[in-house]
C-alpha cells in the first residue's frame, strides 16, 4: 500500500500548510486507487459544502485517473464522458480533485475544497508535488 497512514498524515500537513499560506480554511481528503477513503480533514471553518464535495473530488480523481476539472470538461454535453455522474453519483465535477501516480500507476486521489477554484487547485498541486517528492 502506497498511501500509508504516515504518508497520508504528511499530505494532510502539506494541504494545511499551503491553505494557511493562502489564508483560507479547507477540507481535504485522500482516497486509495479504488476511490476508498483513507483520510478526511476539515480545517478551521471550512465551508460546510466542502464536507461532501471534497471526498467526491478525491474519489473522482482516483477512479477516472484525471483531475476533476478535466473530467468536468469531458462530461459536458457532447463530451466523451457526457453524463458520467448520472451513472455514478459519487462522481464530482468540481475542480480540486487530483490523481496521485507512482511510476505511472494510479495510487489514489486527493480532494481540496473551501476556496476558489484557483485556490483549491493551487493547494492540490502543491500536495501532489509533495506526494511526488515523497514517493520517488
Amino acid at each position: 500500500m502506497v498511501l500509508t497512514d504516515a504518508l497520508c498524515d504528511k499530505l494532510c500537513a502539506a494541504a494545511q500548510e499551503k491553505s494557511r499560506e493562502i489564508g483560507i480554511d479547507i477540507s481535504f481528503a485522500v482516497c486509495d486507487e479504488h476511490g476508498l477513503p483513507r483520510v478526511y480533514r476539515r480545517y478551521g471553518d471550512a465551508l460546510v459544502l466542502s464536507i461532501t464535495l471534497v471526498p467526491g473530488k478525491a474519489y473522482t480523481a482516483a477512479v477516472t485517473q484525471c483531475k476533476t476539472k478535466d473530467v468536468a470538461a469531458c462530461a459536458a454535453e457532447g463530451g466523451s464522458l457526457m453524463a458520467i455522474q448520472a451513472n455514478d453519483p459519487r462522481i464530482t465535477l468540481v475542480a480540486g480533485g487530483y490523481p496521485l501516480f507512482v511510476r505511472g500507476k494510479i495510487a489514489g486521489g486527493i480532494g481540496v475544497g473551501g476556496g476558489t477554484e484557483e485556490q483549491d487547485c493551487t493547494i492540490a498541486e502543491y500536495v501532489v508535488s509533495v506526494f511526488d517528492a515523497l514517493t520517488k
